[in-house]
């Protein structure tokens, strides 16, 4: 994996820690659910995420054909 590569997944997991963190503490201290537009958000870092990792699997794959 390539250095910006890496750097993009680890800016991607440090937000998505940051968000579960703060959706962890509502739920512990105040016990609220977290808003659903933020589950929304970290799904969808979770998905740039997923596609940032699968690309080159994918490529990998499709060079070997």
């Amino acid at each position: 994996m390539s250095a910006t590569k890496r750097e993009e997944v680890c800016s991607h997991l440090r937000y998505i820690r940051l968000e579960l963190r703060e959706m962890h503490q509502m739920l512990i201290k105040e016990d609220l659910m977290p808003d659903l537009n933020e589950a929304k958000e970290v799904h969808a870092q979770l998905d740039a995420l997923l596609n940032l990792l699968s690309e080159k699997r994918v490529k990998k794959i499709k060079s070997q054909y």
